[in-house]
């Protein structure tokens, strides 16, 4: 008789979860933008930038996308200094850093930028294994009228859902 582990996709799960670990979120786009569609960057980082974000040191919510000479831009993404380096070494916390995607990626993202009025938001910065990678949205931006909407949506999926949770 042969055993099987019962726990191996526990094991590969959880080292999965480990390695995709989420290090800044920009809840705040999500309810001033309607996200159409979502995109996976790298982000050209400098060291010091790399161990700053490793430390959650780092704020999404001001920050937008540009495409500038067929590069995309991440512009007022704030990466604090680390604080262990001397200033001599350290990074401008502002800076604008380049974001690494396929060419046919960016061509693609012009033109719907160009056509339809969109902008780029930086949505979620997070390990994948040893990489750190940006997740950006092509959005647009909600009136106050959308957002009420959009909150009233929400609030009448949550009341049905106490609402049959309590029935069974």
């Amino acid at each position: 008789m042969t055993k099987t582990k019962q726990g191996g996709k526990k094991t590969s799960q959880a080292s999965r979860d480990i390695s995709n670990k989420l290090l800044a979120n920009n809840r705040f786009a999500r309810h001033q933008y309607e996200i159409f569609e979502i995109l996976e960057t790298g982000i050209q980082l400098l060291g010091t930038e790399v161990k700053s974000i490793r430390l959650g040191k780092s704020n999404l919510r001001d920050g937008f996308c540009l495409i500038r000479n067929g590069e995309i831009q991440l512009h007022n993404v704030h990466i604090s200094p680390h604080t262990h380096a001397s200033n001599y070494f350290n990074h401008d916390p502002l800076r604008v850093r380049k974001l690494l995607a396929h060419k046919k990626e960016i061509d693609k993202l012009r033109i719907a930028l160009d056509k339809k009025g969109l902008t780029l938001i930086p949505l979620t910065l997070y390990l994948k294994g040893s990489w750190i990678k940006l997740t950006i949205g092509l959005g647009k931006g909600r009136k106050l009228h959308d957002k009420r909407q959009e909150e009233r949506r929400k609030q009448d999926e949550k009341d049905m859902r106490s609402a049959l949770s309590r029935t069974y």
